[in-house]
C-alpha cells in the first residue's frame, strides 16, 4: 500500500512504529513486500558503510554487539506474544509458528554472541 493510500492514522503509526492488524492476506503480503523492499534498500547504504568501517575484528564487535541486543529484546517480547497465545487457545498452528520463531530467534542470540566471542578471541591472539 502507498504512502498516498494510506490513512493519516496509517501514517503515523507507520512512523511510530505502531502496528494494526491486518485481517486481509493481500494486505499482509503488501506489508511483507513493503519491509522487505524497505529493508533491503536500506541493506546498501549498510553495505557500504560496513565495508568502510569494518577493517579489523574489533571494528566490528559493536555492530554486532547492538544487533544481539535488539533481536534479544525483540525475541523476548515474541516469547509474551507466545504465552499470550497459549493461555488465550489460539489455534495450534499460530502456537507453533510462533514457536519457531522464538526457537530461530534465541538460535540467532546464541550465534551472535559467538561472533561477538570471536571478535574478543582473534584480537587477544594477534
Amino acid at each position: 500500500m502507498s504512502l498516498a493510500r494510506r490513512s493519516l492514522m496509517e501514517a503515523a503509526a507507520a512512523r511510530f512504529g505502531w502496528r494494526r492488524a491486518y485481517a486481509d492476506t493481500t494486505d499482509v503480503d503488501e506489508l511483507l513486500t513493503e519491509q522487505t523492499e524497505t529493508a533491503y534498500t536500506a541493506a546498501a547504504d549498510h553495505a557500504a558503510l560496513a565495508t568502510a568501517k569494518n577493517a579489523g575484528v574489533l571494528a566490528v564487535q559493536p555492530g554486532v554487539l547492538d544487533v544481539r541486543g535488539r533481536v534479544l529484546a525483540d525475541v523476548l517480547y515474541l516469547e509474551g506474544v507466545l504465552t499470550g497465545a497459549r493461555n488465550r487457545g489460539l489455534p495450534p498452528e499460530l502456537i507453533e509458528r510462533l514457536e519457531d520463531a522464538v526457537d530461530h530467534g534465541h538460535e540467532m542470540t546464541v550465534l551472535l554472541a559467538g561472533t561477538i566471542r570471536t571478535t574478543a578471541a582473534l584480537h587477544a591472539a594477534s
